[in-house]
C-alpha cells in the first residue's frame, strides 16, 4: 500500500506546514489557534462542553483573528457515556466533598444535563464552516460526514489503534490522526477500552500508515524538530502537537498549569481516571492521588462535571494541586514559552524545511 505524503496533508488542508495544533478541550485559546495558523499550520479548538452559541462566537473570533484554516474539534457521543442514579449521584460528591470545602463551595446540585447535545453542537460547526472539523471517541456517523462535505468542511477521525484507523477511513473521514499513548490529556479509543488500547507512537504511526491510504498525521510524545522528523520517518504526512503549545503564554493554561509542565519528567506522568470518569495522561497532583485513594469515581460526564465545580476555582486561584494537569511524555521537551518559537522548531523539523 502506497506511503502517504507531505504533499497529501498541505494540500489537502489548505496550510504551508503540516503541524496541526492539538484541540485543547478546556485549555483552547482563540490567540493561540490563530497563531499556528497564521505561521502556516493548522490552529486547532476544542469546544468540549460549549454549547451553540458559544461555538458560533468562538468561530466568530477566530475569523476576526486569521483568514487562514482552523480546525474544530468535537467529542463524540461515546457508550460509557453513564446517567447516575441520585444516590450514586450524592454518593460522588461526598468523595469529592473535601475539596468543595477547602475552596469554600457549596457541593453542587444534580444537573438537568451535563454536556450541551451532540447534534446542537455539530449544527452550530456546520453553520460556523471551519475548513476542518475533527473528532474524538468514534467515527462519525454517515449523515455527519456527509454534511460537512455537504459544506466544503473536511473530516478528520482520530484513532488510537490500527483497527480504529481503519474504520474511521471506511466512515469517510479525509485524515486520521494516529494518537500514541504517550500523548497528553483523554485516551480517546472508541473500539476497546482505553487500557486495552495502549499503542505507543513509534509503533503505531507506521502500522496506521500502512494500513489506510488517507493522510495520517501522528500524535504523541512530539514535541520538537527531532520528533517531526521522526514522524514522517515513520510515514505520517504531518503531525500534531498539543504539551509544547500548552505550556506556551498563548494557551489558555494558566500559570500553575504551565509550571508543572515545566517540572514534570516522562516517567512521572500517569494514566488516571480520577478528574474525569474517562482515562487521560496528565501530571498527578493531590486531588488525582486523593481521589484515586477514595476509590469513588463516577463515570463520564459526571465525574467531569462534578470534578469542573471545583477545578475552574482553583485555576481562578492558581491552585495547581486541585486542577487537571494533563500533559503528555514529551513534557520535558517542552521548553518554550512562546508559541512562536515552538512552531519554528517544529517546523525545522519538516522534510525540506531545515
Amino acid at each position: 500500500m502506497r506511503r502517504n505524503t507531505l504533499a497529501d496533508l498541505a494540500t489537502l488542508l489548505g496550510i504551508e506546514r503540516p503541524i496541526v495544533l492539538g484541540p485543547f478541550g478546556g485549555h483552547s485559546s482563540v490567540e493561540l489557534a490563530a497563531l499556528v495558523s497564521e505561521r502556516g499550520g493548522l490552529g486547532s479548538y476544542g469546544l468540549y462542553g460549549y454549547d451553540a452559541d458559544r461555538i458560533r462566537d468562538t468561530a466568530t473570533a477566530l475569523r476576526d483573528a486569521t483568514a487562514r484554516p482552523f480546525a474544530l474539534n468535537l467529542w463524540l457521543p461515546h457508550d460509557d457515556v453513564a446517567q447516575v442514579t441520585r444516590s450514586e449521584f450524592d454518593a460522588a460528591v461526598g468523595a469529592l466533598r473535601p475539596f468543595f470545602d477547602e475552596l469554600d463551595l457549596e457541593p453542587p446540585e444534580r444537573p438537568e444535563r451535563y454536556l450541551p447535545p451532540f447534534e446542537e453542537q455539530f449544527v452550530a460547526v456546520l453553520d460556523a464552516r471551519p475548513a476542518v472539523v475533527s473528532f474524538v471517541f468514534g467515527v462519525p456517523s454517515t449523515e455527519v460526514v456527509d454534511a460537512a462535505h455537504d459544506r466544503g468542511i473536511l473530516v478528520v477521525g482520530t484513532a488510537t489503534t490500527v483497527d480504529e484507523a481503519v474504520a474511521l477511513e471506511r466512515g469517510g473521514v479525509d485524515a486520521i490522526v494516529a494518537t500514541g499513548f504517550e500523548a497528553g490529556g483523554h485516551r480517546v479509543s472508541f473500539l476497546r477500552s482505553a487500557e486495552d488500547s495502549l499503542v505507543g507512537t513509534l509503533a503505531l504511526v507506521p502500522q496506521v500508515a500502512d494500513a489506510v491510504r488517507v493522510p495520517v498525521i501522528a500524535a504523541g510524545a512530539i514535541a520538537d524538530r527531532r520528533g517531526v522528523a521522526a514522524a514522517f520517518a515513520l510515514g505520517a504526512s504531518g503531525v500534531q502537537v498539543g504539551t509544547a503549545f500548552l505550556r506556551t503564554r498563548q494557551s489558555a493554561a494558566n500559570d500553575a498549569h504551565r509550571e508543572a509542565i515545566a517540572q514534570a519528567t516522562a516517567h512521572g506522568m500517569v494514566l488516571t481516571r480520577a478528574m474525569s470518569g474517562r482515562l487521560a495522561r496528565g501530571i498527578p497532583n493531590r486531588a488525582v492521588r486523593a481521589i484515586e485513594r477514595g476509590g469513588v469515581i463516577a463515570p463520564f460526564p459526571v465525574q467531569n462535571w462534578l470534578t469542573a465545580r471545583f477545578r475552574e476555582e482553583a485555576a481562578r486561584r492558581g491552585l495547581g494541586e486541585l486542577q487537571s494537569l494533563w500533559a503528555g511524555q514529551a513534557a520535558p521537551l517542552a521548553r518554550d514559552d512562546d508559541a512562536n518559537a515552538v512552531f519554528a522548531e517544529l517546523a525545522a523539523g519538516v522534510p525540506g524545511e531545515a
